[in-house]
């Protein structure tokens, strides 16, 4: 079992994350749509945050341009683990952090906090696979990109 796949699979240490292991946060006020028919965040909301918090520290922090760049990532793989229902209206800490840095993949892993709270309410994440915009080709992580990236990177004692 690969020690990505391990890390991943063990919901207990994914629950106690603390929001100090993570370097980058955005915060996310939730919406009524965000609900589902059962009152909480609907499963599939949290991918879009997972998404989101990724992508604008791309943006804002590694120089990435998802309409100019010559790389894009793509996500080849993604897991969640829930812990505790949230619902609107709730602000969230969505906090960032990168497990692995390969030569053209990433592992980015994200926790969930409801504002205040010490504990995640959802630990997931996801590996992109950069590639060339117009052959979708496997291609190295720019300079820019990797110097943001490792800004993120948690030394594996830590995982």
């Amino acid at each position: 079992m690969s020690e990505e796949r391990s890390r991943s699979d063990d919901p207990k240490g994914l629950r106690e994350r603390e929001r100090n292991a993570f370097p980058f946060f955005l915060s996310y006020r939730t919406r009524w749509i965000d609900n589902d028919q059962y009152s909480h965040i609907n499963n599939s909301v949290y991918y879009h945050l997972f998404d989101s918090v990724v992508n604008t520290y791309l943006i804002r922090h590694a120089h990435l341009s998802p309409s100019r760049s010559r790389l894009i990532g793509l996500v080849v793989s993604s897991y969640c683990h829930f812990f505790s229902p949230l619902s609107f209206p709730a602000v969230l800490d969505l906090g960032l952090r990168v497990t692995r840095l390969g030569s053209s993949s990433v592992t980015y892993e994200i926790a969930v906090f409801e504002e205040n709270s010490p504990s995640p309410s959802a630990v997931g994440g996801y590996t992109h696979v950069f590639v060339d915009r117009d052959t979708r080709k496997s291609a190295p992580i720019g300079s820019d990109i990797r110097a943001g990236l490792e800004r993120l990177l948690v030394p594996s004692s830590k995982l």
